[in-house]
């Protein structure tokens, strides 16, 4: 039977993964200036998100602009833009088909558990797939970040250390996974498993009363 306390616990941490990584997405912070080499220059940090980047001063004043060109973005940002606009897309639908699909909820009737049951396990494998895809920009930034910064080629003004937000990513994605998970498990399917058993021995029973009715006029001629 369908468990509405895992259904309930399962969409609160799959919507709080969501809020999670849509600040996350807009968020100028997956990428802080490295302070290495000889030269340390502390006066200001730069900021770079997926869509601006922030100059921070020491005095408190901040200055944000967005990107001129998309193209002229890394290939690493480019991915990561579609990947996290379409992670939040399959959640918007998959907590749409949640709600409805929940035990507590009366969108489809009551008299209608197996299709609700059926929604709340597909909202829940969306709630997965949206974890997923959101990993991976996540871990493709964090992985051309460190191979950078240890790449002997590459100016050491032109280094970056992770940002908060990708810490806030990684936990975003672990909200989904578990949300996901814990309704595809609570939206199990309420038709009963007893069904089979009764029609099977509703079958069987016929049988022996009619082989019975059948011999007992062989008998009485005996």
């Amino acid at each position: 039977m369908a468990t509405t306390g895992l259904q309930l616990l399962g969409l609160v941490l799959a919507v709080m993964g969501w809020v999670c990584g849509a600040l996350v997405c807009a968020a100028p912070l997956w990428r802080v200036s490295a302070f290495v080499g000889g030269e340390l220059v502390i006066a200001q940090v730069l900021w770079e998100g997926l869509w601006m980047n922030c100059l921070s001063q020491t005095t408190g004043h901040i200055q944000c602009k967005s990107y001129d060109s998309t193209l002229a973005l890394p290939t690493s940002a480019q991915a990561a833009r579609g990947l996290t606009v379409l992670s939040l897309l399959l959640c918007v639908l998959a907590l749409i088909l949640g709600v409805a699909g929940a035990k507590c909820t009366h969108c489809m009737g009551d008299n209608n558990q197996a299709s609700k049951a059926r929604l709340g396990r597909i909202a829940g494998v969306l709630f997965l797939v949206a974890g997923l895809a959101y990993l991976i920009p996540i871990c493709w930034t964090a992985y051309v970040i460190i191979r950078d910064f240890y790449n002997p080629n590459i100016a050491a003004p032109l280094k970056r250390e992770l940002g908060p937000a990708l810490y806030l990513g990684w936990g975003a994605c672990v909200l989904l996974l578990v949300g996901g998970a814990l309704l595809h498990v609570g939206s199990s399917s309420p038709v009963g498993r007893t069904r089979p058993v009764f029609g099977g021995a509703a079958k069987d029973n016929p049988h022996p009363g009619a082989a019975g009715e059948g011999r007992q006029p062989e008998k009485s001629f005996v």
